[in-house]
């Protein structure tokens, strides 16, 4: 027997069932399980990144739960359902793909001769974005102008450079590089004159002025700075791992100088260049 969307969907309504259902999914609503979201994207992420793909399939099913949930509570509150969920979105996709469906509707084609261009499709994408915006009616307590629309829950890394594309397209941006590794070094000077002051207030926020400058070098010279930093990251934890191993062949953390700590760290560059 193979379980369907039919299936995911009577399976959540026990769970949320009064009488009978799961005391810890009862008593969730929309802030308690907004963490849950986060944490199985992020393990979505993780998934396609070590190419796990027996794991990201359970993963995507983690994660599709969590849109099964949200339909739930709002059916719950007569605010939207799932199948309001699925019409909007198809709507939203045939409304911004009209190079794809010419006549608006689902099921119109393009002539398959005509290629149309990239920069046109996303001139298109934006303009469409644009047009929706000003037919929304304005939200309570939503910030008004042109990053009102970057969401302040987005890993500071990723809004950093959503800010810094919003801002751009209105011609507020440096006109090459160089003017931003300009920034950089500005911004390093900044810190460092910080570090003397000893004002951690002042530090932190200048720290937080080279991080962006970074983050905005990445944008200039088209490198996704998430992917970026991630793979960073997963390269640091390999040779750290090399690291250990040879302190515990020196005896452990306590036995192990810094020089045999760092020549440890460069053998395991070596390596990987290898």
């Amino acid at each position: 027997m193979s379980y369907g969307l039919d299936d995911l969907l009577y399976l959540m309504r026990r769970l949320r069932d009064p009488q009978t259902g799961c005391p810890w999914d009862l008593k969730q609503d929309f802030a308690t399980i907004l963490p849950h979201t986060l944490e199985e994207a992020y393990e979505v992420a993780d998934a396609i990144e070590r190419q796990d793909w027996p794991h990201l399939e359970e993963e995507l099913g983690d994660l599709l739960f969590q849109v099964i949930f949200y339909g739930q509570m709002g059916d719950e509150r007569q605010l939207f359902n799932l199948n309001s969920i699925i019409h909007r979105l198809v709507e939203k996709l045939i409304r911004r793909h009209p190079h794809v469906f010419p006549q608006g509707t689902l099921h119109s084609e393009r002539d398959p001769s005509v290629s149309p261009q990239e920069a046109e499709i996303n001139a298109n994408w934006d303009l469409i974005k644009q047009q929706e915006k000003a037919l929304k009616p304005v939200a309570q307590n939503m910030p008004s102008g042109l990053l009102a629309d970057v969401p302040a829950t987005l890993p500071a890394l990723n809004r950093a450079v959503k800010l810094q594309k919003k801002a751009s397209k209105v011609g507020f941006d440096w006109p090459d590089v160089q003017g931003v590794l300009d920034k950089i070094r500005e911004e390093l000077a900044e810190v460092e004159a910080e570090i003397s002051a000893a004002d951690p207030e002042r530090l932190e926020h200048e720290v937080g002025d080279l991080l962006f400058a970074v983050s905005n070098l990445a944008r200039h010279l088209k490198v996704d700075a998430e992917v970026a930093l991630r793979g960073t990251n997963a390269r640091f934890c390999s040779r750290f791992a090399q690291v250990e191993a040879q302190v515990e062949r020196l005896g452990g953390w306590d036995n192990a100088s810094a020089a045999e700590m760092e020549a440890a760290w460069q053998a395991a560059k070596q390596q990987e260049k290898h």
